[in-house]
Protein backbone atom coordinates (compact mmCIF):
# COMPACT_ATOMS: atom_id res chain seq x y z
CA UNK A 1 0.00 0.00 0.00
CA UNK A 2 1.21 3.49 -0.81
CA UNK A 3 2.72 5.56 1.97
CA UNK A 4 3.10 9.27 1.23
CA UNK A 5 5.86 11.55 2.46
CA UNK A 6 4.54 15.09 2.19
CA UNK A 7 7.12 17.76 1.42
CA UNK A 8 5.85 20.94 3.05
CA UNK A 9 7.37 24.32 2.24
CA UNK A 10 5.97 27.02 4.52
CA UNK A 11 6.86 30.36 6.05
CA UNK A 12 4.03 31.51 8.33
CA UNK A 13 1.08 30.56 10.54
CA UNK A 14 2.63 27.97 12.91
CA UNK A 15 -0.75 26.83 14.24
CA UNK A 16 -1.98 26.00 10.72
CA UNK A 17 1.24 24.09 9.97
CA UNK A 18 0.93 22.07 13.17
CA UNK A 19 -2.70 21.24 12.37
CA UNK A 20 -1.82 20.30 8.79
CA UNK A 21 0.97 17.98 9.91
CA UNK A 22 -1.21 16.30 12.53
CA UNK A 23 -4.07 15.81 10.08
CA UNK A 24 -1.94 14.33 7.29
CA UNK A 25 0.07 12.00 9.54
CA UNK A 26 -2.95 10.70 11.48
CA UNK A 27 -3.64 8.13 8.77
CA UNK A 28 -0.06 6.79 8.77
CA UNK A 29 1.53 9.09 6.22
CA UNK A 30 4.53 11.26 7.03
CA UNK A 31 5.86 14.76 6.44
CA UNK A 32 9.13 16.63 6.01
CA UNK A 33 8.87 20.34 6.80
CA UNK A 34 11.00 23.22 5.55
CA UNK A 35 10.16 26.40 7.46
CA UNK A 36 11.59 29.47 5.76
CA UNK A 37 14.72 30.80 7.47
CA UNK A 38 13.33 34.32 7.06
CA UNK A 39 10.63 33.48 9.58
CA UNK A 40 11.20 33.94 13.30
CA UNK A 41 13.07 31.41 15.40
CA UNK A 42 10.24 31.51 17.91
CA UNK A 43 7.71 30.38 15.32
CA UNK A 44 9.98 27.56 14.17
CA UNK A 45 10.62 26.45 17.76
CA UNK A 46 6.87 26.41 18.37
CA UNK A 47 6.32 24.09 15.39
CA UNK A 48 9.18 21.79 16.42
CA UNK A 49 7.96 21.63 20.00
CA UNK A 50 4.41 20.76 19.03
CA UNK A 51 5.47 18.01 16.62
CA UNK A 52 8.58 16.58 18.31
CA UNK A 53 6.68 13.56 19.64
CA UNK A 54 5.25 12.75 16.21
CA UNK A 55 7.52 10.10 14.68
CA UNK A 56 5.96 10.71 11.27
CA UNK A 57 7.27 14.28 11.10
CA UNK A 58 10.82 15.37 10.32
CA UNK A 59 12.45 18.68 9.43
CA UNK A 60 14.90 19.78 6.76
CA UNK A 61 18.35 19.78 8.37
CA UNK A 62 19.21 23.17 6.87
CA UNK A 63 16.76 26.03 6.56
CA UNK A 64 17.01 28.34 3.55
CA UNK A 65 15.94 31.96 3.16
CA UNK A 66 13.51 31.59 0.28
CA UNK A 67 12.50 34.14 -2.31
CA UNK A 68 9.93 33.96 -5.11
CA UNK A 69 11.51 33.09 -8.44
CA UNK A 70 14.83 32.11 -6.84
CA UNK A 71 16.83 28.89 -6.73
CA UNK A 72 16.37 29.02 -2.94
CA UNK A 73 12.90 27.47 -3.31
CA UNK A 74 14.34 24.48 -5.17
CA UNK A 75 17.18 24.09 -2.66
CA UNK A 76 14.71 24.18 0.22
CA UNK A 77 12.68 21.49 -1.52
CA UNK A 78 15.76 19.32 -2.06
CA UNK A 79 16.68 19.69 1.61
CA UNK A 80 13.20 18.61 2.72
CA UNK A 81 13.12 15.69 0.27
CA UNK A 82 16.55 14.51 1.46
CA UNK A 83 15.32 14.59 5.05
CA UNK A 84 12.24 12.56 4.08
CA UNK A 85 14.30 9.97 2.21
CA UNK A 86 16.44 9.39 5.27
CA UNK A 87 13.71 9.51 7.90
CA UNK A 88 11.02 7.51 6.12
CA UNK A 89 12.49 4.47 4.33
CA UNK A 90 9.00 3.00 3.79
CA UNK A 91 7.63 6.06 2.01
CA UNK A 92 6.63 5.13 -1.55
CA UNK A 93 5.64 8.59 -2.82
CA UNK A 94 6.77 12.17 -2.22
CA UNK A 95 4.10 14.84 -2.56
CA UNK A 96 4.96 18.55 -2.75
CA UNK A 97 2.71 20.85 -0.67
CA UNK A 98 2.49 24.39 0.62
CA UNK A 99 0.86 25.64 3.78
CA UNK A 100 -2.13 26.77 1.71
CA UNK A 101 -2.91 23.23 0.50
CA UNK A 102 -5.43 20.83 2.01
CA UNK A 103 -6.54 17.31 1.12
CA UNK A 104 -9.87 17.06 -0.72
CA UNK A 105 -9.91 13.26 -0.63
CA UNK A 106 -9.41 10.71 2.13
CA UNK A 107 -6.10 8.99 2.79
CA UNK A 108 -7.85 5.76 1.85
CA UNK A 109 -8.75 7.20 -1.57
CA UNK A 110 -5.30 8.74 -2.10
CA UNK A 111 -3.48 5.51 -1.28
CA UNK A 112 -5.68 3.44 -3.56
CA UNK A 113 -5.32 6.01 -6.34
CA UNK A 114 -1.53 5.88 -6.15
CA UNK A 115 -1.57 2.08 -5.97
CA UNK A 116 -3.67 1.91 -9.12
CA UNK A 117 -1.56 4.48 -11.01
CA UNK A 118 2.11 3.51 -10.91
CA UNK A 119 3.54 6.70 -12.38
CA UNK A 120 4.89 10.13 -11.53
CA UNK A 121 2.46 13.05 -11.52
CA UNK A 122 4.16 16.21 -12.72
CA UNK A 123 3.32 18.84 -15.31
CA UNK A 124 6.14 18.87 -17.85
CA UNK A 125 5.56 20.81 -21.08
CA UNK A 126 8.26 21.68 -23.58
CA UNK A 127 9.67 25.00 -22.41
CA UNK A 128 10.16 26.46 -25.89
CA UNK A 129 7.32 24.86 -27.86
CA UNK A 130 4.46 25.16 -25.36
CA UNK A 131 2.51 28.30 -24.45
CA UNK A 132 2.66 27.58 -20.72
CA UNK A 133 4.33 30.96 -20.15
CA UNK A 134 1.66 33.53 -20.99
CA UNK A 135 3.52 36.81 -20.45
CA UNK A 136 6.97 38.14 -19.65
CA UNK A 137 10.33 36.47 -20.15
CA UNK A 138 10.61 33.10 -21.77
CA UNK A 139 13.95 32.09 -23.28
CA UNK A 140 15.65 34.85 -21.26
CA UNK A 141 14.81 32.96 -18.06
CA UNK A 142 17.44 30.42 -19.13
CA UNK A 143 20.06 31.98 -21.38
CA UNK A 144 20.91 34.83 -18.98
CA UNK A 145 22.09 34.45 -15.38
CA UNK A 146 19.76 35.80 -12.70
CA UNK A 147 21.48 36.55 -9.40
CA UNK A 148 18.95 38.87 -7.75
CA UNK A 149 15.34 38.65 -6.61
CA UNK A 150 13.06 40.38 -9.11
CA UNK A 151 10.54 41.40 -6.45
CA UNK A 152 12.79 42.59 -3.61
CA UNK A 153 15.82 43.69 -5.69
CA UNK A 154 14.11 44.90 -8.83
CA UNK A 155 16.72 47.50 -9.81
CA UNK A 156 19.62 45.05 -9.44
CA UNK A 157 17.67 42.30 -11.19
CA UNK A 158 16.96 44.36 -14.31
CA UNK A 159 20.33 46.14 -14.34
CA UNK A 160 22.12 42.79 -14.37
CA UNK A 161 19.73 41.48 -17.01
CA UNK A 162 20.10 44.56 -19.25
CA UNK A 163 23.91 44.53 -19.02
CA UNK A 164 24.04 40.85 -20.05
CA UNK A 165 21.72 41.53 -22.99
CA UNK A 166 23.75 44.54 -24.11
CA UNK A 167 27.06 42.61 -23.95
CA UNK A 168 25.59 39.44 -25.43
CA UNK A 169 26.50 37.35 -22.36
CA UNK A 170 24.21 34.44 -23.16
CA UNK A 171 24.82 30.80 -22.27
CA UNK A 172 23.79 27.45 -23.64
CA UNK A 173 21.27 25.12 -22.09
CA UNK A 174 22.95 21.79 -21.13
CA UNK A 175 23.12 20.00 -24.47
CA UNK A 176 21.68 16.65 -23.38
CA UNK A 177 18.70 18.06 -21.48
CA UNK A 178 15.31 19.15 -22.83
CA UNK A 179 14.00 21.94 -20.62
CA UNK A 180 10.43 21.38 -19.45
CA UNK A 181 8.06 23.63 -17.54
CA UNK A 182 4.97 23.17 -15.39
CA UNK A 183 3.36 23.49 -11.98
CA UNK A 184 5.66 23.03 -8.98
CA UNK A 185 3.08 20.87 -7.19
CA UNK A 186 4.14 17.32 -8.05
CA UNK A 187 3.86 13.78 -6.67
CA UNK A 188 6.84 11.51 -7.43
CA UNK A 189 7.61 7.87 -6.71
CA UNK A 190 10.49 7.01 -4.40
CA UNK A 191 12.53 5.46 -7.20
CA UNK A 192 12.23 8.66 -9.22
CA UNK A 193 13.34 10.84 -6.32
CA UNK A 194 16.33 8.59 -5.69
CA UNK A 195 17.29 8.78 -9.37
CA UNK A 196 17.16 12.58 -9.21
CA UNK A 197 19.63 12.70 -6.31
CA UNK A 198 21.94 10.19 -8.01
CA UNK A 199 21.84 12.24 -11.20
CA UNK A 200 22.61 15.50 -9.36
CA UNK A 201 25.59 13.90 -7.64
CA UNK A 202 27.02 13.08 -11.07
CA UNK A 203 26.02 16.34 -12.78
CA UNK A 204 26.94 19.43 -10.74
CA UNK A 205 26.77 21.40 -14.00
CA UNK A 206 22.99 20.95 -14.02
CA UNK A 207 22.67 22.48 -10.56
CA UNK A 208 24.98 25.33 -11.58
CA UNK A 209 22.79 26.02 -14.60
CA UNK A 210 19.42 25.95 -12.83
CA UNK A 211 20.69 27.87 -9.80
CA UNK A 212 20.91 31.07 -11.87
CA UNK A 213 17.77 30.61 -13.97
CA UNK A 214 14.66 32.60 -13.13
CA UNK A 215 11.72 30.78 -11.48
CA UNK A 216 13.50 27.38 -11.47
CA UNK A 217 10.80 25.75 -9.33
CA UNK A 218 8.72 25.65 -12.54
CA UNK A 219 11.48 23.92 -14.55
CA UNK A 220 13.92 21.98 -12.35
CA UNK A 221 11.98 18.88 -11.26
CA UNK A 222 9.82 19.03 -14.37
CA UNK A 223 12.95 18.74 -16.56
CA UNK A 224 14.75 16.08 -14.51
CA UNK A 225 11.74 13.78 -14.24
CA UNK A 226 11.20 13.86 -17.99
CA UNK A 227 14.96 13.32 -18.52
CA UNK A 228 15.16 10.29 -16.21
CA UNK A 229 11.75 8.60 -16.42
CA UNK A 230 10.17 6.97 -19.49
CA UNK A 231 7.36 9.09 -20.92
CA UNK A 232 4.77 6.33 -20.41
CA UNK A 233 5.46 6.41 -16.65
CA UNK A 234 4.64 10.12 -16.35
CA UNK A 235 1.15 11.56 -16.00
CA UNK A 236 1.50 15.13 -17.28
CA UNK A 237 -0.62 16.80 -14.62
CA UNK A 238 -0.61 17.87 -11.02
CA UNK A 239 -2.75 16.17 -8.37
CA UNK A 240 -3.29 19.53 -6.67
CA UNK A 241 -6.35 21.48 -7.79
CA UNK A 242 -5.59 25.14 -8.34
CA UNK A 243 -7.08 27.86 -10.51
CA UNK A 244 -5.99 31.31 -11.58
CA UNK A 245 -7.95 34.47 -12.33
CA UNK A 246 -7.69 36.41 -15.59
CA UNK A 247 -4.89 38.39 -13.96
CA UNK A 248 -2.78 35.35 -13.01
CA UNK A 249 -3.79 35.50 -9.32
CA UNK A 250 -4.51 32.15 -7.59
CA UNK A 251 -8.18 31.62 -6.83
CA UNK A 252 -8.89 31.26 -3.11
CA UNK A 253 -11.40 28.73 -1.77
CA UNK A 254 -13.88 29.47 1.02
CA UNK A 255 -16.41 27.64 3.19
CA UNK A 256 -19.03 27.24 0.46
CA UNK A 257 -16.59 25.47 -1.88
CA UNK A 258 -16.56 22.19 0.09
CA UNK A 259 -18.85 20.14 -2.16
CA UNK A 260 -17.27 21.50 -5.34
CA UNK A 261 -13.75 20.67 -4.14
CA UNK A 262 -14.64 17.08 -3.27
CA UNK A 263 -15.98 16.57 -6.79
CA UNK A 264 -12.70 17.50 -8.52
CA UNK A 265 -10.37 14.81 -9.88
CA UNK A 266 -7.51 15.82 -7.59
CA UNK A 267 -6.15 14.80 -4.18
CA UNK A 268 -5.41 18.29 -2.80
CA UNK A 269 -6.54 21.87 -3.40
CA UNK A 270 -4.69 25.19 -3.20
CA UNK A 271 -5.32 27.90 -1.94
CA UNK A 272 -7.58 27.53 1.08
CA UNK A 273 -8.42 30.88 2.69
CA UNK A 274 -7.03 31.30 6.24
CA UNK A 275 -10.47 32.67 7.16
CA UNK A 276 -12.31 29.57 5.88
CA UNK A 277 -12.37 27.92 9.29
CA UNK A 278 -15.39 25.72 8.59
CA UNK A 279 -13.89 24.48 5.31
CA UNK A 280 -10.53 23.77 6.96
CA UNK A 281 -12.22 21.87 9.81
CA UNK A 282 -14.29 19.74 7.43
CA UNK A 283 -11.35 18.97 5.13
CA UNK A 284 -9.14 18.23 8.14
CA UNK A 285 -11.59 15.61 9.38
CA UNK A 286 -12.03 14.19 5.90
CA UNK A 287 -8.50 12.87 5.35
CA UNK A 288 -8.64 10.19 8.06
CA UNK A 289 -12.23 9.13 7.32
CA UNK A 290 -13.05 5.65 5.96
CA UNK A 291 -15.49 4.51 3.30
CA UNK A 292 -16.23 7.92 1.76
CA UNK A 293 -17.65 7.66 -1.75
CA UNK A 294 -16.51 10.48 -4.06
CA UNK A 295 -18.50 11.45 -7.14
CA UNK A 296 -15.99 13.01 -9.52
CA UNK A 297 -17.62 15.78 -11.57
CA UNK A 298 -14.52 17.87 -12.34
CA UNK A 299 -16.50 20.98 -13.25
CA UNK A 300 -14.53 23.41 -11.10
CA UNK A 301 -12.61 25.35 -13.75
CA UNK A 302 -15.58 25.64 -16.15
CA UNK A 303 -17.85 26.74 -13.32
CA UNK A 304 -15.40 29.37 -12.10
CA UNK A 305 -14.95 30.74 -15.61
CA UNK A 306 -18.72 30.96 -16.10
CA UNK A 307 -19.48 32.66 -12.81
CA UNK A 308 -16.65 35.20 -12.93
CA UNK A 309 -17.53 36.15 -16.51
CA UNK A 310 -21.03 37.37 -15.57
CA UNK A 311 -21.33 41.08 -16.25
CA UNK A 312 -18.31 41.14 -18.55
CA UNK A 313 -19.80 39.33 -21.54
CA UNK A 314 -19.49 41.23 -24.78
CA UNK A 315 -17.42 44.09 -23.41
CA UNK A 316 -14.27 44.52 -25.42
CA UNK A 317 -12.07 47.59 -25.91
CA UNK A 318 -11.59 47.39 -29.66
CA UNK A 319 -11.94 45.13 -32.68
CA UNK A 320 -9.39 42.46 -33.27
CA UNK A 321 -7.08 43.02 -36.21
CA UNK A 322 -8.64 40.32 -38.39
CA UNK A 323 -12.08 41.86 -38.00
CA UNK A 324 -11.27 45.52 -38.54
CA UNK A 325 -10.61 45.25 -42.26
CA UNK A 326 -13.28 42.73 -43.17
CA UNK A 327 -16.83 43.66 -44.16
CA UNK A 328 -19.60 41.52 -45.57
CA UNK A 329 -20.97 44.35 -47.71
CA UNK A 330 -24.08 46.57 -47.51
CA UNK A 331 -25.99 44.64 -50.18
CA UNK A 332 -26.18 41.42 -48.20
CA UNK A 333 -28.50 40.18 -45.45
CA UNK A 334 -27.42 37.89 -42.64
CA UNK A 335 -30.20 36.37 -40.54
CA UNK A 336 -29.14 35.28 -37.04
CA UNK A 337 -31.34 32.77 -35.23
CA UNK A 338 -30.33 33.13 -31.59
CA UNK A 339 -31.48 30.24 -29.46
CA UNK A 340 -30.16 28.47 -26.35
CA UNK A 341 -31.98 25.24 -27.20
CA UNK A 342 -30.03 24.20 -30.25
CA UNK A 343 -32.47 21.47 -31.29
CA UNK A 344 -35.26 24.07 -31.53
CA UNK A 345 -33.18 26.33 -33.79
CA UNK A 346 -32.23 23.36 -35.97
CA UNK A 347 -35.88 22.38 -36.44
CA UNK A 348 -36.68 25.96 -37.42
CA UNK A 349 -33.78 25.98 -39.87
CA UNK A 350 -35.05 22.78 -41.50
CA UNK A 351 -38.40 24.47 -42.03
CA UNK A 352 -36.80 27.61 -43.48
CA UNK A 353 -34.72 25.52 -45.91
CA UNK A 354 -37.78 23.59 -47.05
CA UNK A 355 -39.96 26.68 -47.59
CA UNK A 356 -37.44 29.26 -48.92
CA UNK A 357 -34.30 29.37 -51.02
CA UNK A 358 -32.19 30.97 -48.26
CA UNK A 359 -29.08 28.88 -47.41
CA UNK A 360 -28.88 28.02 -43.71
CA UNK A 361 -25.90 27.03 -41.56
CA UNK A 362 -26.38 25.68 -38.06
CA UNK A 363 -24.17 26.47 -35.06
CA UNK A 364 -20.95 26.97 -37.04
CA UNK A 365 -19.20 28.78 -34.17
CA UNK A 366 -20.20 26.18 -31.58
CA UNK A 367 -20.23 22.74 -33.22
CA UNK A 368 -17.15 21.31 -34.88
CA UNK A 369 -19.23 18.92 -37.01
CA UNK A 370 -21.45 21.59 -38.56
CA UNK A 371 -21.84 20.82 -42.29
CA UNK A 372 -19.82 23.37 -44.27
CA UNK A 373 -18.47 23.54 -47.83
CA UNK A 374 -14.73 23.38 -48.48
CA UNK A 375 -13.47 26.90 -47.82
CA UNK A 376 -9.74 26.32 -48.13
CA UNK A 377 -9.11 25.32 -44.51
CA UNK A 378 -10.61 28.26 -42.64
CA UNK A 379 -13.60 26.06 -41.78
CA UNK A 380 -11.59 23.19 -40.27
CA UNK A 381 -11.57 24.20 -36.59
CA UNK A 382 -13.82 26.19 -34.28
CA UNK A 383 -10.85 28.38 -33.37
CA UNK A 384 -10.26 29.37 -37.00
CA UNK A 385 -13.94 29.98 -37.61
CA UNK A 386 -14.26 32.28 -34.62
CA UNK A 387 -10.99 34.07 -35.21
CA UNK A 388 -11.80 34.86 -38.85
CA UNK A 389 -15.58 34.91 -38.65
CA UNK A 390 -16.25 37.78 -41.08
CA UNK A 391 -13.94 36.25 -43.67
CA UNK A 392 -15.62 32.88 -43.09
CA UNK A 393 -19.14 34.23 -43.59
CA UNK A 394 -18.08 36.22 -46.63
CA UNK A 395 -16.75 32.99 -48.14
CA UNK A 396 -20.04 31.27 -47.32
CA UNK A 397 -21.94 33.97 -49.19
CA UNK A 398 -19.67 33.40 -52.18
CA UNK A 399 -19.82 29.60 -51.95
CA UNK A 400 -23.63 29.55 -51.82
CA UNK A 401 -23.79 32.28 -54.50
CA UNK A 402 -26.30 34.23 -52.48
CA UNK A 403 -26.78 37.56 -50.76
CA UNK A 404 -28.95 36.08 -48.00
CA UNK A 405 -27.74 33.66 -45.34
CA UNK A 406 -29.23 32.22 -42.13
CA UNK A 407 -26.88 31.39 -39.23
CA UNK A 408 -27.62 29.85 -35.84
CA UNK A 409 -25.94 31.56 -32.89
CA UNK A 410 -25.89 30.69 -29.18
CA UNK A 411 -27.09 33.62 -27.02
CA UNK A 412 -23.84 33.51 -25.05
CA UNK A 413 -21.98 34.53 -28.22
CA UNK A 414 -23.03 38.16 -27.82
CA UNK A 415 -19.65 39.27 -29.16
CA UNK A 416 -20.40 37.57 -32.48
CA UNK A 417 -23.87 39.12 -32.67
CA UNK A 418 -22.43 42.56 -31.90
CA UNK A 419 -19.77 42.04 -34.56
CA UNK A 420 -22.30 41.32 -37.31
CA UNK A 421 -24.59 44.14 -36.18
CA UNK A 422 -21.64 46.56 -36.37
CA UNK A 423 -20.83 45.52 -39.95
CA UNK A 424 -22.20 47.15 -43.11
CA UNK A 425 -24.17 43.98 -43.82
CA UNK A 426 -27.88 44.16 -42.97
CA UNK A 427 -28.12 42.00 -39.84
CA UNK A 428 -31.48 40.62 -38.74
CA UNK A 429 -31.84 38.89 -35.36
CA UNK A 430 -34.54 36.40 -34.39
CA UNK A 431 -34.39 35.67 -30.70
CA UNK A 432 -36.08 32.35 -29.98
CA UNK A 433 -37.39 32.59 -26.45
CA UNK A 434 -37.91 29.12 -24.96
CA UNK A 435 -39.21 28.09 -21.58
CA UNK A 436 -36.55 26.61 -19.31
CA UNK A 437 -37.52 24.24 -16.53
CA UNK A 438 -35.18 23.72 -13.60
CA UNK A 439 -34.50 20.19 -14.87
CA UNK A 440 -33.53 21.57 -18.27
CA UNK A 441 -31.15 24.11 -16.71
CA UNK A 442 -29.55 21.42 -14.55
CA UNK A 443 -29.09 19.29 -17.66
CA UNK A 444 -27.67 22.32 -19.48
CA UNK A 445 -25.16 22.86 -16.66
CA UNK A 446 -23.98 19.27 -17.05
CA UNK A 447 -23.79 19.46 -20.85
CA UNK A 448 -21.61 22.57 -20.91
CA UNK A 449 -19.30 21.46 -18.11
CA UNK A 450 -20.59 23.67 -15.28
CA UNK A 451 -21.37 20.44 -13.44
CA UNK A 452 -20.28 16.85 -13.87
CA UNK A 453 -22.52 13.92 -14.59
CA UNK A 454 -21.96 12.70 -11.03
CA UNK A 455 -22.45 16.05 -9.29
CA UNK A 456 -25.24 15.79 -6.68
CA UNK A 457 -28.49 17.23 -8.03
CA UNK A 458 -28.97 19.41 -4.97
CA UNK A 459 -25.54 20.95 -5.53
CA UNK A 460 -26.19 21.65 -9.21
CA UNK A 461 -29.63 23.04 -8.36
CA UNK A 462 -27.93 25.98 -6.65
CA UNK A 463 -26.81 27.10 -10.10
CA UNK A 464 -30.37 27.42 -11.43
CA UNK A 465 -31.03 31.03 -10.32
CA UNK A 466 -27.66 32.10 -11.73
CA UNK A 467 -28.41 30.42 -15.06
CA UNK A 468 -31.83 32.07 -15.22
CA UNK A 469 -30.24 35.45 -14.57
CA UNK A 470 -27.51 34.76 -17.13
CA UNK A 471 -30.07 34.02 -19.83
CA UNK A 472 -32.08 37.14 -19.00
CA UNK A 473 -28.89 39.18 -19.16
CA UNK A 474 -28.00 37.69 -22.55
CA UNK A 475 -31.46 38.57 -23.82
CA UNK A 476 -31.04 42.19 -22.69
CA UNK A 477 -27.72 42.44 -24.51
CA UNK A 478 -29.21 40.97 -27.69
CA UNK A 479 -32.11 43.43 -27.71
CA UNK A 480 -29.75 46.31 -27.07
CA UNK A 481 -27.53 45.20 -29.94
CA UNK A 482 -30.09 44.33 -32.62
CA UNK A 483 -32.39 47.32 -31.97
CA UNK A 484 -34.86 47.79 -34.88
CA UNK A 485 -33.84 44.54 -36.62
CA UNK A 486 -34.82 42.37 -33.71
CA UNK A 487 -37.75 39.95 -33.74
CA UNK A 488 -38.77 37.47 -31.09
CA UNK A 489 -40.25 34.00 -31.43
CA UNK A 490 -41.80 32.91 -28.12
CA UNK A 491 -42.76 29.46 -26.95
CA UNK A 492 -45.57 31.11 -24.96
CA UNK A 493 -46.95 33.08 -27.94
CA UNK A 494 -49.70 31.80 -30.20
CA UNK A 495 -48.91 30.68 -33.74
CA UNK A 496 -50.19 33.88 -35.38
CA UNK A 497 -47.82 36.02 -33.32
CA UNK A 498 -44.88 33.77 -34.16
CA UNK A 499 -45.82 33.83 -37.86
CA UNK A 500 -45.67 37.63 -37.74
CA UNK A 501 -42.21 37.36 -36.15
CA UNK A 502 -41.05 35.18 -39.07
CA UNK A 503 -42.44 37.68 -41.59
CA UNK A 504 -40.61 40.50 -39.81
CA UNK A 505 -37.39 38.50 -39.54
CA UNK A 506 -37.06 37.00 -43.02
CA UNK A 507 -39.21 39.47 -44.95
CA UNK A 508 -41.20 36.59 -46.46
CA UNK A 509 -44.89 36.35 -47.29
CA UNK A 510 -47.50 35.46 -44.72
CA UNK A 511 -48.09 32.16 -46.53
CA UNK A 512 -44.38 31.24 -46.29
CA UNK A 513 -44.33 32.17 -42.61
CA UNK A 514 -47.35 29.95 -42.00
CA UNK A 515 -45.60 27.06 -43.75
CA UNK A 516 -42.44 27.57 -41.67
CA UNK A 517 -44.42 27.61 -38.41
CA UNK A 518 -46.54 24.59 -39.36
CA UNK A 519 -44.24 22.38 -37.22
CA UNK A 520 -46.28 21.40 -34.14
CA UNK A 521 -43.32 20.08 -32.12
CA UNK A 522 -40.95 23.02 -32.70
CA UNK A 523 -40.42 23.72 -28.98
CA UNK A 524 -40.70 20.13 -27.75
CA UNK A 525 -37.81 18.80 -25.66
Amino acid sequence: MAKIAYILLCHKDPDAIIAQAEQLTAAGDCMAIHFDARASREAYARIQGALQANSNVTFATKRIKCGWGEWSLVQATLNAVQAALEAFPRATHFYMLSGDCMAIKTAEYAHQFLNDNDRDFVESHDFFASNWIKTGMKEDRLIYRHFFNERTQSRRFYTSYDVQKKLGLTREVPADIQIMIGSQWWCLRRHTVEMIFEFLAQRPDVIRFFSTTWIPDETFFQTLVRHLVPREEIDNRTLTFLMFSDYGIPVTFYNDHYDMLLGQDFLFARKISPEAHELKDRLGQLYSADGVDFHISDEGRNLHSFLTARGRVGRRHKQRFWEAGNTLGPDRDVFLIVCKKWHVAKRLVDQIKSETDIPCVEYLFNEQDTALPDLGGIETTLLKRSRHRRALVRMLFDSFETDRLVLCIDPSDIEIIQDFCADQVKTHVLEVECEYSDDYLIGHARRVGLAGQDSPTETVARLVPTLHNAMEYESELIRGTALDRHARLRETSDRAENEDAIVQFLNVSQEQAQAIMRLDYLFAD
